[in-house]
C-alpha cells in the first residue's frame, strides 16, 4: 500500500439524473483532505470531473460495462500500472455485480473495499425483495419478473395496470398504457438485460434511509430523510431529515438479516393513512448521490466506509443528523479547459494540478 493510500471513486457525472461519485469525494475530504483520490469514468464529460470543490486528482476511463467481465479487469490493472490505487469505491448499481462476485480478484491485487458478500448482494436484489421482506416481516409491492411482452402485459393486468416497469440492476419508468409499458420495457431489456421487472404501484410519500453496515449485522451510522422534491424522472431533488424509530427498526432488521457490509439505500413509501406501514421499494447496494448531505451534519458515511476498509480508526464519529435540515439540489455551470478533455479523449487519462490541502484537525493523531 502507498504511504497515503490512493482511492478510486466511480460514477462522477452531477447532470439531471446524478451520480454518487462526487458527493463521495467531496464528503471523503471533508474528514481526509490530505488523500490522493482518482476517478474512474466512462465518459470524457462526466461533470465531476471539472469541479474545483469535489474534482478528482486524476482521471481515467474505464470500459464500458457491455465489454465484459474481462475487459473490466483488464482496464483496472492498465490503470493501476499508471496509478496504484489502494482502495475502491464503486458508485454504479452495474460495477457491483463484477466486484461482490469475485473477492479474491480484489484480495490478490491488495485493493481494498467496503463491499458485501455475494450471498448479501444477491438477497437485497429486486427479484429477491419479496423473500427478504416476509422474513423481515416489511411490506414491500408485489413484484412480478417477465421475460417476454406477453409476460408484461399480463403482470401489469394482475398488478391493476399502473405499474412502474424496473431494470434488473436500475432505472424504473411509470407505465400505465400498454404501450408506455412496452416502450419501457424495450428500454430496460436493452439496458439491463433480463428479467424485466413489473412493480405495482403505491403511492406515498417517499423516505430513503442512507447507512453503512458492519457486516455482522449492525449499522454503524445511518440518516433517514424525506423527499421533498423529485425530477421528472422521480430522482430525488431535496429531502428532509426526519427520525422515526419504526423506520430505523426496519432499516435495522433488513440490515442485520443480510448482514450488510458497506454503504446502501433503502427506498420506501409510506402510503396515505394514519396506520399505514413503510412499504420497501428497492435496496440499492451503494451510497446515493444526496450521500454528501448527511456528512454536513456529522454523519459521514463514505470517510466511515473507508475507515471500515482500511481497518483505521474513527477520525471523526459518526452521530445523528438533526431532523429538520434539508438539501436542495441545484444546477452550477463548471469550466473545463480542452487540453484535459483531450487528453482524457485521446489517452484515458489526465492529471490535475496539485491542491492546495489544508490539514484537518484531527490529522495529527493519525489513523
Amino acid at each position: 500500500m502507498n504511504a497515503s493510500p490512493v482511492i478510486a471513486v466511480t460514477g462522477l457525472h452531477r447532470g439531471e439524473n446524478p451520480q454518487p461519485g462526487s458527493a463521495v469525494i467531496r464528503s471523503l475530504r471533508r474528514v481526509y483532505p490530505e488523500l490522493r483520490i482518482i476517478g474512474l469514468v466512462y465518459d470524457s464529460l462526466e461533470s465531476g470531473l471539472f469541479s474545483e470543490e469535489d474534482a478528482p486528482d486524476a482521471a481515467f476511463t474505464m470500459s464500458y460495462p457491455g465489454a465484459g467481465v474481462e475487459a473490466f479487469w483488464e482496464r483496472l490493472d492498465a490503470i493501476r500500472e499508471i496509478e496504484r490505487f489502494d482502495v475502491l469505491i464503486p458508485c454504479l448499481d452495474a460495477e457491483m455485480a463484477p466486484l461482490v462476485d469475485a473477492p479474491e480478484k480484489l484480495r490478490e491485487r491488495g485493493i481494498h473495499v467496503c463491499l458485501p458478500t455475494a450471498a448479501s448482494f444477491q438477497g437485497r436484489d429486486k427479484a429477491s425483495l419479496a423473500e427478504l421482506c416476509e422474513r423481515t416481516h416489511c411490506q414491500t409491492p408485489q413484484t412480478i419478473a417477465v421475460n417476454d411482452v406477453n409476460s408484461l402485459h399480463q403482470a401489469a393486468a394482475t398488478l391493476g395496470g399502473n405499474v412502474f416497469v424496473k431494470g434488473r440492476f436500475y432505472e424504473a419508468r411509470h407505465a400505465i398504457t400498454p404501450a408506455a409499458r412496452e416502450a419501457a420495457y424495450w428500454h430496460m431489456l436493452e439496458q439491463w438485460g433480463a428479467p424485466v421487472l413489473v412493480q405495482e404501484n403505491v403511492q406515498g410519500e417517499e423516505y430513503n434511509v442512507i447507512g453503512l453496515g458492519d457486516g455482522r449485522g449492525h449499522m454503524l451510522g445511518s440518516c433517514s430523510i424525506r423527499k421533498m422534491l423529485r425530477t421528472a424522472s422521480g430522482k430525488g431533488f431535496g429531502g428532509m431529515v426526519v427520525r422515526d424509530p419504526q423506520l430505523d427498526a426496519i432499516a435495522q432488521s433488513l440490515i442485520a438479516e443480510l448482514r450488510w457490509n458497506g454503504p446502501f439505500e433503502l427506498e420506501f413509501v409510506k402510503p396515505d393513512g394514519p396506520k399505514s406501514d413503510y412499504c420497501l421499494i428497492e435496496i440499492n447496494p451503494r451510497f446515493p448521490a444526496w450521500c454528501d448531505f448527511p456528512s454536513t451534519l456529522n454523519c459521514n458515511l463514505p470517510a466511515a466506509a473507508l475507515e471500515l476498509a482500511l481497518g483505521w480508526q474513527p477520525r471523526e464519529p459518526l452521530r445523528h443528523a438533526i431532523p429538520g435540515k434539508f438539501f436542495i439540489r441545484h444546477a452550477i455551470d463548471m469550466t473545463g479547459d480542452i487540453r484535459d478533455l483531450a487528453a482524457l479523449t485521446t489517452s484515458g487519462q489526465f492529471f490535475r494540478q496539485p491542491r492546495e490541502i489544508i490539514p484537518h484537525p484531527a490529522s495529527s493523531r493519525g489513523h
